[in-house]
């Protein structure tokens, strides 16, 4: 007989599926009909953010419930240390089944593979869209098929051959859409007809702004790979053109591998459905981090931006989540660990460092609710990208920016040395973050109290970042 009383969690991640290809969050490029299906039958959240834009930090992060100089995963070159606590081995050791399907990217090998799930079956490091190799359970399978098929097909064989008796925590992790953005064959051509819209600040120049932003190398004009394009360019194309040419080719293929995701996002709620397991499942979806999708005429993360700093959360929950809420309140990826446990009515434990979203899920906003949020990008100058480390604060209407220009011992990073720098942006004046007030004079209070909140939040998440 079923768990009535703990819910059972299912727990949807995508990589680099940025919240304005959504629908559901008034997408002006894509139709996500099934992700839909979350968000109106659910709570979306609008202001939930990473801590730091990057694949591995962001995984470690909702695992373990901590900061990346707490967790210890700062860089892609840093592994997690499977031998720590982390949310699946609380809630296993609460009665929870718990698996993990699909991209790791947290290490492999001893105390770098997953620990905590009864059954896990992972892609090793980025892993490929067609015909993957994955790990499980410490052993190496090939498989023949589309990587986001696949993850569904064994997350879905998991879920029918799992136990009845117990509650259960499923994390579907998706590989796509991450670059190289390899469409399946069902989706090759969708699109193909249609002129997809540029961004408001495709054309951006980084004028009035950090050198950080003119020095990256993620720039849709000049740094994207033939593996990215899948072909060359026609001829005769002036740089506007060509510009223009090569976004279309980008964002199409990014486009269909989501519709890839959005059509098996859809088989797991069928399922949950049909089995009558909808009603007592959290069901949960989101990014690692966001995407710039053209945005200042990038594509990749990394930066404190907001395309790359927002990641997509919606949540649906019968029992408890209102059918199509929305929420402004600030939430952040180390808050998903304690949510999971709250639900799991599990007491949290003390070394976690981010706070259920259980209130703000039933339509509660405590009175001492977060009302700015604390980020670090650790990998200074890193190949390909070469974004320099920084962290910040972002509050309700501004965002403090600093650009401290040293790699500081992180690994992954290049050791040299930049002049460090301040960006602030007034996000209700300025949403598309184009105009750096930072020496403004208008604006000399705004830093001063920035600057405090900053160095607040630097002392309550215990980071030792150099000021």
């Amino acid at each position: 007989m079923a768990n009535k009383t703990k819910p059972n969690i299912l727990f949807i991640m995508s990589d680099d599926h940025a919240a304005h290809a959504m629908s559901c969050y008034d997408s002006k490029i894509n139709q996500t009909p099934n992700l839909d299906r979350i968000a109106d039958e659910g709570m979306r959240f609008d202001n939930c953010f990473c801590t730091n834009s990057i694949c591995a930090p962001s995984r470690a992060a909702i695992l373990t419930g901590q900061y990346n100089h707490v967790n210890g995963v700062k860089t892609l070159g840093d592994g997690i240390d499977g031998r720590k606590p982390n949310v699946q081995k609380v809630l296993k050791d609460n009665d929870y089944q718990t698996a993990i399907v699909g991209k790791w990217h947290l290490g492999h090998g001893g105390e770098h593979d997953p620990t905590g799930f009864d059954y896990w079956n992972v892609l090793p490091d980025q892993g490929d869209y067609h015909d993957p190799k994955m790990i499980e359970m410490g052993k190496e399978k090939q498989y023949k098929g589309y990587v986001t098929d696949l993850i569904t097909d064994i997350s879905l064989d998991w879920l029918q051959n799992r136990s009845a008796d117990q509650p259960f925590m499923l994390m579907c992790h998706h590989k796509a859409p991450h670059r190289p953005w390899e469409p399946d064959d069902k989706h090759a051509q969708l699109y193909e007809d249609i002129e997809i819209p540029e961004p408001e600040t495709f054309h951006d120049d980084y004028a009035n702004r950090s050198n950080a932003a003119k020095e990256a190398t993620m720039r849709v004009d000049r740094d994207l790979f033939k593996t990215d394009l899948k072909m060359d360019p026609p001829e005769n194309l002036s740089p506007a053109e060509l510009k223009s040419w090569k976004y279309q080719r980008y964002i199409k293929d990014y486009l269909r591998v989501v519709a890839s995701i959005d059509d098996n996002v859809g088989r797991l709620l069928d399922y949950l459905e049909e089995e009558g397991l909808a009603e007592n499942t959290i069901v949960m979806y989101t990014s690692d981090q966001g995407f710039f999708l053209g945005d200042h005429g990038w594509y990749d993360k990394r930066f404190m931006y907001e395309e790359s700093l927002r990641m997509p959360y919606i949540v649906r929950y019968p029992r408890a989540v209102e059918p199509g809420s929305v929420t402004d309140n600030m939430a952040l990826n180390v808050d998903f660990a304690e949510t999971f446990l709250d639900y799991a009515g599990i007491d949290i434990p003390d070394d976690m460092q981010g706070t259920s979203l259980r209130p703000v899920l039933e339509g509660r906003t405590p009175d001492d609710w977060q009302t700015s949020v604390y980020y670090r990008y650790w990998e200074h100058l890193s190949d390909p990208h070469k974004v320099g480390a920084h962290y910040g604060v972002r509050t309700e209407r501004y965002k403090l920016i600093y650009y401290y220009g040293q790699a500081l011992g992180a690994s992954n990073t290049l050791d040299e040395t930049r002049t460090p720098e301040w960006e602030l942006f007034d996000l209700q004046e300025d949403p598309y973050e184009l105009n750096n007030v930072y020496d403004d004079p208008n604006y000399a209070d705004t830093v001063t109290i920035l600057k405090e909140e900053l160095h607040r939040l630097k002392e309550k998440v215990g980071d030792e970042a150099c000021d």
